[in-house]
């Protein structure tokens, strides 16, 4: 597994939720246009309820177009052993119960899954706790971060 491929299933993942997405942005239009859905009284909300549906939609559509978009500029840069982990860098952490997570430090879509070669891929930004944590980090540092109130401790195995 290498960086290339893991944006190559960042930007084919994002391309096929945009495109659910979209589809589903305009049946919630279709919806909440349709004559059906005009208003008969003043407790009649279906069509006000289905214009908040394609509205909410619109804006869904709208953040995957963009975190694509940044997906397909990025530049990959092999690792930095003078900068430690930056965006675009594969991290894999083992936390002290020897669980293994794969992680991509990446511009947006913060929470996308993707597979890679078997291995489930995570997407974090630089905005999460656990993302500040890992700039500037190194293979085999430790890192401390509180979630939810309880501390999580962590090891850097592996950068890409």
């Amino acid at each position: 597994m290498n960086k290339e491929q893991v944006l190559h299933g960042i930007i084919e993942k994002l391309t096929v939720d945009l495109d659910v997405a979209i589809r589903a942005a305009q049946t919630a239009y279709e919806t909440a246009t349709h004559e059906e859905n005009i208003a008969e009284n003043k407790y009649d909300t279906l069509g006000l309820e289905a214009s908040y549906l394609a509205a909410g939609q619109a804006r869904r559509v709208e953040e995957i177009r963009q975190a694509l978009v940044a997906y397909q500029k990025l530049t990959l840069k092999p690792f930095d052993e003078e900068r430690g982990i930056q965006s675009g860098d594969v991290v894999t952490l083992e936390s002290a119960s020897g669980v293994e997570q794969h992680l991509f430090l990446g511009p947006d879509a913060a929470g996308l899954k993707v597979h890679v070669e078997g291995t489930l891929i995570t997407v974090i930004t630089h905005r999460a706790p656990l993302g500040q944590n890992l700039l500037g980090k190194f293979d085999g540092d430790d890192l401390d971060i509180i979630v939810n109130g309880s501390r999580q401790s962590f090891e850097i195995t592996r950068v890409l």
